[in-house]
């Protein structure tokens, strides 16, 4: 989309989960504790704790932190936490998803439903926005690793679906059954990545002026700073000019 920066979106994000690594730490570190209940300790023998210590390692966890949350699955003390998607509608009609691990349902749902409401969202069923999303593979590099035309070479060989490149970096797309595979291929060609993990992928975006960015990033950030929240995706789309001003 011409003038349009999903790079800046993703900077944006970014640069407030850098204000609060704490809290980024704490999402990370019960991701690999479920991963690792759910399968086998041993990152190489389960896809899912492999990406989820890549992406605790690319925001920079600690080595201890990481292994500390195995421990805690090994020694059966993790909390036994249920996974659920929201799915509603922020200010403007801007469509949100929202993925949670919680040990207590009626406290999520009850907060989640509180959180649309007081920032003029709304909560849904599920199923309301997801099919306006697709669930992909994300794999980020940034730009030093080549140019366009490289990463793109080495996206298709690898067996990826997509490849969008900028400035800043490039974001690889793949099926979202093919993600270990395809970030293993890449890794061999362009080195380790600055991010691999399972995202929803809007197929439309809305466009949003900057009030109406100020409004949605109201509701982002207080369903972020929910502890029960593992990751909350919009379909937004918004100007260089808009992002630079937030």
């Amino acid at each position: 989309m011409a003038g349009h920066s999903k790079w800046a979106n993703i900077q944006h994000r970014k640069g407030r989960q850098d204000a609060v690594r704490a809290k980024l730490f704490s999402k990370f570190s019960k991701e690999i504790t479920v991963a690792a209940k759910m399968g086998d300790p041993d990152p190489d023998k389960n896809p899912r704790l492999r990406l989820a210590i890549k992406e605790a390692k690319s925001q920079s966890m600690p080595k201890d932190n990481i292994e500390r949350a195995i421990k805690k699955a090994i020694g059966g003390d993790g909390d036994n936490y249920e996974e659920i998607r929201y799915e509603g509608y922020g200010p403007n009609g801007v469509a949100v998803i929202v993925e949670a691990m919680t040990d207590n349902r009626n406290r999520t749902a009850s907060n989640v439903r509180s959180t649309f409401t007081k920032n003029g969202g709304n909560l849904g069923e599920t199923g309301s926005v997801a099919f306006m999303f697709e669930r992909k593979g994300e794999i980020v590099y940034p730009a030093s690793v080549g140019d366009a035309d490289t990463v793109m070479m080495a996206a298709i060989e690898a067996g990826a679906e997509d490849v969008e490149s900028s400035d800043e970096g490039h974001v690889v797309y793949c099926a979202d059954s093919d993600l270990g595979e395809v970030s293993a291929a890449l890794e061999e060609v362009l080195g380790e990545s600055d991010g691999t993990k399972l995202v929803w992928k809007p197929g439309n975006t809305t466009e949003l002026d900057l009030d109406a960015m100020r409004s949605l990033m109201k509701l982002v950030d207080a369903l972020e700073d929910d502890d029960d929240v593992q990751r909350v995706t919009t379909n937004f789309e918004a100007s260089d000019e808009v992002m630079a001003q937030l």
